[in-house]
């Protein structure tokens, strides 16, 4: 009887062979789910700084080229003044123009709003953050007063350029005279006024660095423990009409220049590779 007790015994434990193979199996198993795991949170941590630049890059182009389709004349003496401008070695433009995409908040306030585009360097986070500047009154000084506004900070470049029915410049507004006309192919060439299209541009950093909530201190840090960035920037690109103002140059060129072209090139807006 008490040999087979025994024997039965026997066959119901696990062998040494069996509890190896067993913790060989389950340690394969956590290292799989490990490695797993953690490419996903790389991945993770990869695609998320990329698509927060996506958004804040869709959202920037859709304000200002809203905007710009509604423009209007700023005032009798600035129409609409657009700045070609460097910051060190950063293209930080400057857009100043009236436009009627403004929704009257207060009492005495129509649609007619001032609005300045520009990009200024954060003191706290040493980042380029892109502002839009807007005065709903109409000052005597329409290149100041109202509140700005941030639209999109992580920026490493503004470019303005400005169509005047035939040629592409990088400035509008106080341009010298001479070269613009040398440069133009129209026999009238257009000094003032407004244009008939903006072609915006924004470069944006592809890894940014700073996260809302880190200090000055925290980022310094974690930009020298991190090797340089390789990656090139993301560069944005579209071109808004202004609906606005090419009407009125048709109302008032409709017999003089029949054989123009009907809008600008490259109309579309999206990601330059």
């Amino acid at each position: 009887m008490k040999t087979l007790q025994s024997r039965a015994t026997f066959r119901q434990a696990f062998t040494l062979i069996e509890v190896v193979i067993s913790a060989a199996l389950m340690a394969l198993i956590i290292v799989s789910a490990y490695l797993c795991l953690n490419a996903a949170v790389s991945s993770q941590k990869l695609i998320e700084p990329r698509a927060t630049v996506f958004q804040n890059a869709r959202v920037a182009m859709a304000l200002m080229a809203a905007d710009l389709r509604c423009a209007c004349p700023l005032s009798k003496d600035y129409p609409f003044l657009g700045m070609h401008r460097m910051i060190g070695t950063v293209e930080a433009d400057n857009l100043d123009f009236a436009t009627h995409n403004y929704t009257p908040r207060r009492p005495r306030e129509g649609d007619y709003c001032q609005v300045s585009l520009y990009l200024d360097k954060d003191r706290e986070s040493g980042q380029f953050v892109l502002y839009r500047r807007r005065n709903p009154a109409i000052a005597l000084d329409p290149l100041s007063g109202g509140t700005r506004e941030e639209i999109a900070r992580g920026l490493l470049g503004l470019r303005f350029d400005y169509y005047d029915g035939f040629d592409w410049y990088e400035s509008w507004g106080e341009v010298d005279r001479r070269s613009k006309a040398q440069n133009s192919r129209r026999e009238r060439y257009n000094l003032e006024g407004m244009p008939q299209a903006v072609r915006i541009t924004l470069w944006f950093d592809s890894n940014p660095r700073t996260r809302p909530g880190d200090s000055p201190g925290t980022v310094a840090a974690s930009q020298s423990t991190e090797q340089p960035a390789t990656e090139p920037p993301l560069v944005f690109q579209t071109v808004a009409r202004l609906n606005l103002a090419t009407a009125l140059q048709n109302a008032s060129g409709s017999g003089s220049d029949t054989n123009g072209p009907s809008g600008p090139p490259g109309t579309s807006g999206g990601i330059i590779q």
